[in-house]
């Protein structure tokens, strides 16, 4: 499809009608519904299943429960060195590097802005001032968790609706703001290298968002954005756990604050990324 009639595709359909309907579908129990859609997802994708902690594709209940599917026990070791950064998922990155200006690369010709990506909080974008950043996009064949690049106590999180425009190369160079716009979560957590946002972007239908600590939390019953703390409650996670996990695909951006860490230099856009390998270290 030409890309100028992709893009107009994308502002005229009903978004979120389609990624609700996408959603009822993906949780249906009903085996001929959910065997069929994920027989053909998994020719269409290729799906390697062989890591998967139940190969049968068939035998989870619903397409949600396939698509969201665990590893089998090692398939992604965590980096054990101390000072490391690791990959929070499968995927590849889409950019990374310092956050300039206030500003976050998004693609040639396009950025946004911390305050924007963070739900408007201007006095939490500053935290990340002169940062960076990395984007990391999940195909539909990768595995659909995403865990602490870093470990660190959250502190809180920002639910913030908006648009669902696909996410992919062909949008990310041609939809402004893209990633400030899309429906996302924003994750803020306290680290001993100072805060780390973990942000999870939603895409058009992409059927819901879930954390470890509040189960589903999108789409979200309210068109306005809230912030939820949780400084008195100790969730505490390591480095490698798991935080949250889409159903159906999309985009995690990691941010920290200024002269924290070091990218490691295989890591540019385009490269694969693997959950748990080293992608960079303290500084």
């Amino acid at each position: 499809m030409n890309d100028k009639l992709f893009i107009r595709l994308q502002h005229l359909i009903p978004q979120h009608g389609l990624s609700r309907a996408a959603g009822w579908l993906a949780s249906s129990h009903n085996p001929l519904i959910k065997n069929t859609f994920i027989r053909w997802f998994v020719k269409r994708y290729q799906v390697d299943m062989s890591l998967a902690a139940e190969e049968n594709p068939l035998a989870y209940n619903c397409f949600n429960d396939f698509f969201t599917r665990a590893l089998k026990t090692g398939a992604r070791p965590i980096d054990g060195a101390t000072d490391s950064i690791v990959c929070p998922a499968d995927g590849a990155i889409s950019q990374l590097g310092k956050i300039i200006d206030g500003r976050i690369f998004q693609a040639k010709g396009q950025s946004y802005t911390t305050v924007e990506l963070l739900g408007g909080d201007a006095e939490l974008a500053a935290e990340f001032t002169d940062g960076t950043f990395a984007t990391v996009y999940l195909s539909p064949r990768d595995y659909h968790r995403v865990h602490m690049p870093y470990g660190g106590k959250l502190r809180a999180m920002v639910s913030v609706p908006g648009e669902l425009f696909s996410v992919n190369t062909v949008t990310a160079e041609n939809v402004p703001r893209l990633f400030a716009r899309n429906e996302r979560a924003v994750a803020i957590f306290d680290t001993d290298i100072g805060p780390m946002a973990v942000v999870l972007v939603g895409a058009m239908i992409v059927a819901g968002i879930e954390t470890v600590w509040d189960g589903q939390i999108a789409p979200f019953a309210s068109r306005d954005i809230a912030t939820s703390l949780y400084p008195y409650q100790n969730i505490t996670l390591n480095k490698g756990d798991e935080m949250g996990r889409f159903k159906l695909g999309s985009t995690a951006i990691v941010l920290f604050a200024k002269d924290k860490i070091l990218w490691d230099e295989k890591f540019r856009a385009g490269a694969p990324t693997k959950m748990g390998e080293h992608m960079g270290k303290k500084i």
